[in-house]
């Protein structure tokens, strides 16, 4: 694969979409889940959405339940939970794994051209590290996601341009979202 315009992904509804239907946006791509400390991303998140999305700026929202089960909903009830509680309008994709022998091509990817190189520095960040290598351990050397809310940014060309763990301030996701726009 040369970029991410080669892969092809389900919607919530069990429809194949090519990400070639995004060609010339720039993308951040979101493994995302509804019960985890990061959730609250979602708001910062369709900020950035509604701010930028006429600049041609589409965020890609992929639920996943690999990290300590905090994505347990079926496609739908975690739709309308997005939609109720943080009125989200960028498309989300049907529930993934991110991680192991299931992963799904699109994250292997993704986590291939940009591999996790921790959370940062810090006590909470050093505990998250902790704690996801824990639960991580059993996808080996397929790890390709630390935890929830990982999200890479793709150029209008399609090439994976940048990796934010959960960690990293919303105010830099955005402020290399505008740069790529």
């Amino acid at each position: 694969m040369s970029n991410v315009y080669d892969f092809e992904v389900k919607d919530r509804f069990g429809n194949v979409v090519s990400l070639a239907d995004y060609k010339g946006k720039v993308l951040l791509i979101v493994n995302t889940a509804t019960g985890c400390g990061f959730t609250p991303h979602y708001d910062p998140l369709e900020a950035m959405y509604k701010e930028l999305k006429d600049q041609g700026f589409e965020i890609l929202d992929f639920p996943c339940n690999q990290f300590a089960d905090q994505a347990p909903g079926s496609d739908e009830e975690i739709h309308e939970f997005c939609t109720l509680k943080f009125g989200t309008e960028f498309p989300q994709f049907a529930k993934i794994d991110v991680n192991g022998e299931t992963a799904d091509p699109l994250f292997a990817y993704l986590g291939t051209e940009k591999p996790f190189n921790g959370f940062g520095k810090g006590l909470k960040n050093a505990a998250l590290n902790k704690f996801a290598a824990a639960n991580n351990k059993k996808y080996g050397d397929k790890t390709y996601i630390g935890w929830n809310f990982t999200k890479f940014l793709v150029d209008r060309e399609g090439n994976v341009i940048a990796r934010f763990e959960p960690t990293v301030d919303m105010g830099e996701v955005k402020k290399a979202v505008e740069a790529a726009l």
